[in-house]
């Protein structure tokens, strides 16, 4: 059975009849290589076949490609529309604008501060007030101050923004939360209403904790009087010994005899045989 040539033979044929032709051995190892080809082919597998047919195709379009004779290959004007680069036009990104920020104090644009970064409050570096209006204060000041609970920190909407701290005291017994104070106070207002219920909430609590303490220190007024009294009384832990004396009263009905103790008057009776 004849084999029909292969595309490097293909090749060698359409090669300028002013070029030497190829040496006898580079056909030789072409052909082997053929053959090769060939046979692995019959024996591929159905999931191998695709990747042969991609072999094929660029051997074919390989095939379609004619020497000049000049050094350089021209391709097949068949060819030439399918091997066409499409070329993609993107269009320009537009020109964004950066996104500043209105200080709420100077009326200002800028790009970032440490209070809007940590509290989302607009107000710039230059117009922080850390002593008096953007003063920190701690989580437990917060809820006695203001008289805020947990869930009014964490829970209601939207939550408060805080910062870490190391605690100062001991750095072992973890960080603290440090609130804006300006945010806690909203934050308050929107709990009680208004500032005169407030107010009327820290007095109430103030009159239940001077209650509570003058019954805390009324309870150890007694525990004190109780304990200096039971140190003054002596309790007589001897045994008593009864003294009934040589005395004897005789119940003739009965047939006893009594003695009574002069101590105590306890009676002890007895009989006599």
């Amino acid at each position: 059975m004849a084999i029909p040539p292969g595309p490097v033979e293909q090749l060698s044929l359409r090669r300028s009849p002013a070029l030497s032709p190829l040496p006898p051995a580079v056909l030789a190892r072409i052909e082997r290589n053929r053959q090769r080809a060939l046979l692995l082919d019959r024996r591929a597998s159905p999931a191998q076949r695709p990747l042969l047919e991609t072999v094929r195709s660029t051997a074919a379009k390989v095939s379609k490609t004619i020497d000049s004779g000049a050094g350089f290959f021209i391709e097949d004007e068949e060819d030439d529309e399918e091997q066409r680069t499409i070329k993609v036009v993107h269009k320009p990104a537009p020109v964004m604008e950066p996104d500043y920020l209105m200080c709420e104090e100077c009326s200002r644009p800028f790009m970032d501060s440490y209070l809007s970064n940590s509290f989302d409050l607009s107000v710039c570096d230059k117009c922080r007030d850390n002593d008096v209006k953007h003063r920190l204060i701690s989580r437990t000041e917060a809820k006695h101050q203001y008289l805020l609970k947990d869930c009014d920190l964490d829970l209601r909407e939207p939550p408060l923004r805080f910062v870490l701290k190391k605690n100062p005291h001991n750095p072992r017994w973890g960080d603290m939360k440090l609130y804006l104070k300006t945010q806690v106070v909203k934050r308050s207002l929107d709990v009680w209403g208004s500032e005169e219920a407030l107010e009327e909430a820290r007095e109430s609590r103030e009159e239940n904790r001077e209650v509570q303490k003058q019954k805390r220190f009324n309870k150890k007024v007694k525990e004190l009087r109780r304990a200096v009294r039971s140190s003054m009384f002596k309790k007589d832990t001897s045994v008593h010994q009864h003294d009934y004396g040589p005395e004897e009263v005789v119940d003739e009905e009965e047939d006893q005899y009594r003695k009574v103790c002069k101590t105590c008057g306890h009676q002890l009776t007895y009989e006599k045989m």
